[in-house]
């Protein structure tokens, strides 16, 4: 299945936009009657989820990498004791 390019504008301005009233009205109904232009939509809303997810999971890595560097080095000895010291109250 090949999606043009207008069909990718109408669905990326429908799921993007935060536009209410006739505009999404009328997307709706182009999607009543065009059950493909519905599945693209669905495609395309589970393709935004998934690089939102993955773009979590990424920021998840490298915070973690932060946190091992500055609490396992040596060198930021100082820096972790006084960490401590803001939560021992």
């Amino acid at each position: 299945m090949k999606t043009s390019w207008n069909e990718l504008v109408l669905i990326e301005d429908y799921l993007l936009s935060d536009r209410k009233g006739t505009d999404r009205t009328l997307h709706e109904a182009r999607m009543i009657l065009q059950p493909g232009l519905r599945e693209s939509v669905f495609w395309q809303e589970k393709t935004y989820h998934l690089v939102q997810q993955y773009g979590r999971q990424q920021l998840r890595k490298e915070i973690e990498q932060v946190h091992e560097k500055l609490f396992t080095a040596p060198e930021h000895h100082s820096f972790r004791q006084r960490i401590m010291k803001l939560f021992a109250k």
